[in-house]
């Protein structure tokens, strides 16, 4: 029997999705890219902001048509969107044979078997959810990159963020399981390690004793020198001087710092529930690079959010000219009934929020190009991870996250994937650079 599975969403999904992958390959089921020739097809989704729940849903009616055009029997909607809006969604999607919210990932091998003792929904509390000590076989999506989840979970209240209601209150792993699966993962190629949570930075503080995030990175770096460990998804309250220290003093571990800010403005800031002030992001921002020079900053903001005024947004816009982060995401506000947010007044028209988006984003490429050009003939070690489409070999240096950020053009005639070479920047551009190993 054959299973095609479709991930959405952020790499605390890809996880997920690998994770289900292994299951059920250990329980018999085959993988085929062709969902054409799917016995199941199950698709992890994201619900995360409205352009992602219509990616999703999208996603699902493309590929139902495989119900009546391959071989379907089966078609399987798991993750967020299901969590999100329940038995709700039911009627809205009667291609869809069975739900799993994302508490019942566990149950996806009875799911794919047709023998999950649920009528069309299963939705158990996201809590309930324990980690396992470690995955006997988890399918990855790449050799020589791996995700490596460390908390499940937020007890922040963000008023725009439906996450704590999807995954629940957080709940870290345990260290000695994290570090078992990571001496795995590196011992069987992966070159770079990038951890990951809801709240990242935030890990072990709900552990007992608690566990600090720096011990925690300490203990994976000396698994190995020949790797690359990384973090995403940090959060300013929680980006300690201990977290900083261990960076700058661990060379496999990349001097790599995303940190989403959300707003510059305060009266936004306190808005959208966040408990630090413009002055707090600025000395944060400020003592990275003071402790790490070569330091990459990399941030994620939403314009448009209700109750926005020019006078918000240019305090945004001055911010990021100041710090000129390395790399920088932009959002526009996404509204929806269960947020918090959505109760806030002086909503903000599209078109309004769409100029400001603009406006930023033409900022950050002035900023992200001026700051290219630094690296012009600097050499740095690169991550092979492919060829893009005229067959030129790509790649990443430490601050050039997958999927996010720029990439390494590298001029060679033959390179293997997934290893380190030392490459020369010789020319640069908005977001990407280019150069010759050396």
């Amino acid at each position: 029997m054959k299973l095609h599975l479709v991930s959405l969403g952020c790499a605390k999904n890809l996880v997920d999705s690998e994770i289900m992958m292994g299951r059920l390959i250990k329980a018999g089921w085959a993988h085929t890219p062709h969902p054409e020739k799917a016995d199941i097809i199950i698709v992890n989704t994201c619900s995360f902001i409205e352009s992602a729940v219509n990616e999703s849903i999208d996603a699902i009616l493309e590929l139902a048509r495989y119900k009546q055009a391959g071989v379907c029997r089966r078609l399987i909607v798991a993750g967020c969107l299901p969590e999100r809006f329940r038995e709700e969604i039911v009627a809205s999607l009667p291609e869809v044979d069975l739900f799993l919210g994302t508490g019942a990932f566990g149950e996806i091998v009875k799911a794919a078997n047709g023998s999950l003792d649920a009528e069309i929904c299963c939705l158990p509390d996201p809590n309930s959810i324990t980690f396992r000590r470690q995955e006997s076989l988890r399918i990855r999506s790449s050799a020589y990159m791996a995700y490596l989840k460390i908390a499940e979970g937020c007890n922040r209240h963000c008023t725009y963020c439906i996450l704590p209601k999807l995954r629940g209150k957080q709940r870290s792993r345990h260290p000695e399981d994290i570090v078992a699966e990571a001496r795995s993962l590196i011992s069987s190629g992966v070159k770079e390690l990038i951890l990951v949570a809801q709240d990242t930075t935030h890990y072990g503080s709900d552990l007992q004793p608690p566990v600090s995030l720096s011990r925690l990175l300490e203990e994976i770096s000396e698994l190995s020198d020949g790797i690359w460990i990384r973090i995403l998804y940090g959060h300013p309250e929680s980006m300690d001087e201990n977290v900083i220290r261990t960076i700058a003093e661990h060379r496999n571990i990349c001097s790599y710092f995303d940190i989403p800010i959300q707003h510059a403005s305060n009266r936004i800031l306190k808005k959208m529930g966040r408990h630090h002030s413009s002055d707090d992001l600025r000395r944060l921002f400020d003592n990275i690079r003071a402790s790490i020079p070569d330091a990459a900053l990399r941030t994620t903001t939403i314009v448009g959010f209700p109750g926005e005024t020019d006078e918000d947004f240019k305090k945004l816009l001055t911010f990021t000219q100041d710090i000129c982060f390395d790399h920088l995401g932009v959002f526009t506000y996404s509204d929806a009934q269960d947020l918090l947010s959505h109760r806030l007044h002086h909503h903000i028209p599209e078109n309004v929020a769409m100029d400001r988006y603009n406006r930023l984003m033409s900022v950050q490429r002035e900023i992200s190009s001026k700051n290219n050009r630094k690296h012009l003939h600097k050499v740095y070690d690169v991550l092979v991870e492919g060829t893009d489409e005229n067959n030129r070999f790509k790649g990443r240096t430490f601050f050039q996250a997958p999927d996010v950020d720029g990439m390494t053009q590298i001029l060679s005639q033959q390179l293997q994937i997934g290893s380190f070479v030392s490459v020369r920047i010789e020319d640069t551009f908005e977001y990407d650079l280019a150069g010759k190993v050396v």
